[in-house]
């Protein structure tokens, strides 16, 4: 099923083996060329790629076995505003204690978000997806879920990530979280993860949030003053590989590193993921052999 050799070329194969004078003469070996084209081996546990303008499955590694998803979940958070009816990405949201105090509860990684300071809900979305701030997903699920306390809306929230996993076919996926940081039911797979971004990257705003490498944001204090919030995207391969657009790294002591990628070249765009894999810089390496080998299947 990786190397994907169709009938066809294996037909043409046997055709061209009667003496190798022949295949010369012919050129037949310049004619199926993806046969030379070998599936790499990864640590990630589980990873798959597909063409993203069809949906064609081009690799796959326990691609459907149930994995923990670290801050990759927080594709589903950003989808599920991205959702909202009438959205309005310049309103303003107070950052309360409880977003600072959950951070610092949880030792999550963090936008950095001050308490009382004013932040526009596109500026959450920056802080969600390049530095992986939790506090970020915090204060959006507590703007966007319904409920009169902060626990009924949390609640809210997460279960319409429920909703649209469900809606998006994610048939081996649960959240129980808006970040990734589990309470003992957050799972998803390399095939359902790459379903659900390549979904989220129809919509223009968040192409443009998770192929920025970096972003300086002025937001009011709470004396009505100003401030700057400077976010670096933790997606590496943004830099290290040409033709990154996305999408979002992901890390836990369930969830190893994770990483689910996508690039185009030459008009063409491969998407993927990586689950467990073994370290911050082995993600990006199995994601960089994916891809290159996305590509050249692709021709």
């Amino acid at each position: 099923m990786i190397t994907g050799i169709k009938g066809i070329r294996i037909r043409r194969a046997v055709a061209v083996t009667a003496t190798a004078g022949a295949v010369f003469a012919t050129g037949a070996l310049t004619a199926a060329p993806a046969q030379a084209v070998t599936a790499p081996s990864i640590a990630a546990k589980g990873g798959y790629i597909m063409n993203n303008a069809n949906g064609k499955t081009l690799y796959t590694k326990a691609a459907d076995t149930k994995r923990a998803t670290g801050s990759t979940t927080k594709i589903m958070t950003a989808k599920v505003v991205l959702s909202q009816p009438n959205l309005n990405l310049n309103a303003k949201v107070t950052v309360q204690k409880a977003y600072s105090d959950y951070i610092v509860s949880k030792n999550a990684s963090s936008a950095r978000l001050i308490v009382g300071d004013k932040v526009t809900v596109r500026q959450l979305l920056y802080g969600l997806m390049l530095p992986s701030g939790c506090d970020a997903a915090y204060a959006l699920a507590d703007k966007f879920g319904t409920g009169s306390t902060r626990a009924a809306r949390v609640k809210s929230f997460i279960g319409k990530m429920n909703t649209t996993a469900r809606q998006l076919g994610m048939k081996n996926t649960k959240f129980d979280s808006f970040d990734g940081i589990s309470n003992g039911s957050n799972y998803s797979t390399p095939r359902d993860l790459t379903k659900l971004a390549s979904n989220a990257m129809k919509n223009s705003t968040f192409r443009a949030l998770v192929k920025t490498k970096s972003t300086k944001q002025k937001v009011t204090t709470k004396n009505g003053g100003y401030r700057y919030y400077t976010w670096t995207n933790t997606n590496t391969l943004l830099s290290k590989y040409s033709g990154t657009i996305g999408v979002k790294t992901g890390s836990g002591s369930q969830a190893k590193y994770c990483l689910v990628f996508a690039a185009t070249r030459n008009g063409k765009t491969v998407i993927g993921t990586v689950l467990t894999s073994t370290s911050a810089a082995q993600r990006e390496t199995d994601a960089k052999k994916l891809l290159n080998y996305g590509f050249a299947r692709l021709g």
